[in-house]
């Protein structure tokens, strides 16, 4: 990215620590420890294209060439590999009148961790960005690279895994730094190199990367200058090839307005003549955050005059520094009263963490400033504040959904936690994060409706049902004076006679009844909650359907009160019965016909071992599995609750022996959509 007027930018380049992806300066050369063991801790991958740089790595650092890939020689594919594929969504009726539907879309170039470092499958803290406002994004970056550790980032599977799980696909990064920040023309060269037969290996290789990994394609950032019109001629060349090759196998390729069609670095801030070729050869482009009224319409003509949408421009903005109190000149871009001009691309959307202070980066301090920046002040996309500078997503566009099939189960994880609860009990006390663990998430937080005195939602981690956070309704030390609806989820699920919902909730203050509402049609206007029907929750079936486990009260509610064939939304609604403040946790939502229980894995063994680590893996279900859990069992029987996965191997460290055992035993389940677990698959290793 262009940094010439852009303090931020350069803050990013001074900083050039190992704890940001997007760190530029290359590291100073250093030595391996001698006879250091290479650890079992497999980590996110990256590479140059071919030659490497002079000098030895950094600790910690490997250094690998992508033209020598294979995914057969690639030790930790299995960790890396996201097990969720993208699924299809809808677009329900906007929430509010200024969001538009099949107008702008947005894009987010995210640094989730360091280039090098960066765990495959989670670690034990709950500071991390764990993204959960994917309703509103239509294409994730997977941001990063540095001269010194790596050009070409793969998405790790946690983050791949979540955003297929709401829709959202996923690309990785080929950076090419300037030249002041360690970039080598050669490496530019490297990539864009042909064959014999004129063709470009690297692209069939980001290709086969892509496709090994799970992950949607690529986004080309060629900033390093001094090329000619030869190179780019041959950079064209090599996107043309790359999109050709990735559109056969479902993938895309965003290229970064930055190199000219001379092959010069020159960011246009626009869509121009020297860069219109590379727009036209990929799917779509980030234009440079210089960008003008003037230069994005005309850039928005000038790509439908081509043929293609004007919102397959990103129009930057860079939140890295100042997130919400960016400046901005929304009404270039996004409107409020005429058609969008482009899309928007946010650069480092994680400042919502990273400006925190150290001791204020729990997991309700980033949900808190997250919301604010993807939903508004407000804090509600029905009811946005007109007199807010920040134009929050939400604001301008509408929300997607993709609860579409039976059975829907949310636990409403978001990915990481302060412990881990299994039935509202806690079976680990380390904090975690783990973004392939998050489920389908609320996508409109939080829409609210009541006449009378609105109470917080949020989510919450003080306590779960499963994984590590719950839903929490709290009327703040009032009364709630009239009945509340909160929304949940815009759905679009087969409603049968024996469709059920299942509500696992608690009421930890006050008195409250509460309803499930069901929605089989659209709300007649943007804003409004859809037309419910309510059915009761609190002691329905007088208890026969009614189980209590360690304080939350599970409830099975019949859908046969309720017309239509199709269930479009749903929510709840409480009403509080006596005086006083209320709290009213939602632990569990549930939609099923029946109950499945997966099959317990297959094949499980240990595929590498040294010292108190272990490598698992076990054999790819044919179906229904949504993740697995982890244990070991202790020699008095007590089972020790180790991790968790969406992937088919697990990284194990830490372990060492109890007073007296020969042998750990370890333990694997399959836990199906419904949060059902298998039996597990066992195995022992000797110490």
């Amino acid at each position: 990215m262009n940094p010439a007027p852009r303090p931020t930018r350069r803050t990013v380049l001074l900083a050039a620590g190992a704890t940001s992806a997007a760190a530029l300066l290359p590291s100073p050369p250093a030595q391996a420890a001698p006879g250091a063991a290479a650890p079992l801790q497999p980590y996110a991958s990256y590479w140059y294209p071919d030659s490497l740089p002079d000098g030895s790595p950094g600790p910690g650092i490997t250094w690998r060439s992508l033209a020598s890939w294979r995914p057969a020689t690639d030790p930790d594919l299995a960790f890396n590999a996201s097990s969720v594929p993208l699924a299809p969504r809808f677009t329900p009726a906007p929430a509010n009148p200024t969001a538009r539907a099949g107008q702008a879309r947005v894009q987010a170039l995210v640094s989730f961790g360091p280039t090098a470092g960066n765990p495959s499958q989670g670690s034990a803290t709950a500071d991390y960005y764990a993204l959960t406002h994917w309703a509103y994004i239509d294409e994730l970056v997977f941001w990063g690279g540095s001269a010194g550790e790596g050009l070409i980032l793969a998405p790790n599977a946690p983050i791949v895994d979540a955003a297929h799980r709401h829709g959202v696909p996923v690309l990785g990064n080929v950076f090419l730094p300037p030249t002041a920040y360690g970039g080598q023309l050669r490496w530019t060269r490297d990539l864009v190199r042909k064959d014999a037969a004129g063709h470009y290996p690297l692209a069939a290789q980001l290709v086969a990367v892509a496709s090994a990994y799970g992950f949607d394609g690529w986004f080309l950032n060629a900033e390093t200058g001094g090329g000619d019109s030869a190179l780019g001629a041959d950079m064209l060349g090599f996107v043309r090839e790359l999109r050709a090759l990735a559109a056969a196998h479902g993938q895309r390729v965003t290229w970064y307005d930055a190199m000219t069609v001379d092959g010069t670095v020159d960011w246009q801030n626009a869509l121009t003549s020297r860069n219109q070729a590379f727009f036209q050869a990929a799917d779509d482009m980030f234009v440079n955050f210089g960008w003008s009224t003037a230069g994005l319409a005309s850039s928005a003509r000038t790509a439908e005059r081509l043929g293609r949408s004007r919102y397959a421009l990103w129009a930057g903005v860079d939140v890295e520094a100042n997130g919400w109190n960016t400046p901005v000149n929304w009404d270039a871009v996004v409107p409020r009263d005429a058609d969008h001009v482009a899309s928007v691309g946010f650069y480092r959307p994680e400042w919502t963490r990273t400006h925190l202070p150290g001791d204020r980066r729990g997991p309700d301090d980033f949900h808190a400033a997250d919301d604010r920046f993807w939903t508004g002040r407000s804090l509600d996309p029905t009811r946005p504040d007109a007199d807010d500078p920040w134009r929050a997503p939400a604001v301008s566009v509408a929300d997607r959904s993709t609860v579409t099939s039976v059975p829907f189960a949310s636990v409403f994880n978001t990915g990481h936690g302060l412990r881990w609860y299994e039935d509202g009990a806690v079976v680990s006390a380390t904090p975690w994060n783990h973004l392939g663990l998050q489920d389908r998430l609320p996508s409109r937080r939080w829409a609210v409706h009541t006449p009378g005195r609105r109470p917080a939602v949020s989510f919450d981690f003080t306590d779960a049902w499963r994984g590590g956070s719950s839903v929490l309704v709290d009327s703040e030390g009032g009364e709630l004076d009239e009945p509340v609806v909160v929304e949940l989820y815009a759905t679009r699920l087969p409603r049968t006679v024996n469709t059920f919902v299942e509500v696992t909730h608690r009421v930890e203050a006050g008195e409250v009844t509460v309803e499930l509402g069901v929605a089989t049609a659209e709300p007649g206007t943007p804003g409004t909650p859809p037309p419910y029907t309510y059915l009761p929750v609190s002691g329905v079936n007088g208890g026969s359907r009614d189980r209590v486990v360690n304080g939350w009260r599970t409830v099975t509610v019949p859908l046969t009160g309720v017309a239509g064939a199709t269930v479009r939304a749903l929510g709840v609604r409480l009403t509080a019965t006596g005086g006083g403040p209320v709290r009213w946790r939602l632990g569990g939502l549930a939609v099923r016909t029946h109950r499945e229980t997966p099959a317990a894995p297959a094949g499980l063994r240990v595929t590498a071992a040294a010292g108190d680590e272990l490598r698992l893996a076990w054999n790819r279900p044919l179906r229904g599995v949504r993740q697995y859990t982890v244990h070991r069992v202790l020699p008095d029987g007590t089972r020790r609750f180790l991790g968790a996965t969406g992937q088919y191997a697990f990284h194990v460290a830490g372990q060492r022996p109890e007073q007296g055992e020969r042998a750990a035993r370890f333990e694997v389940r399959a836990v199906g959509e419904l949060y059902t677990s298998s039996a597990p698959a066992t195995l022992t290793h000797p110490w």
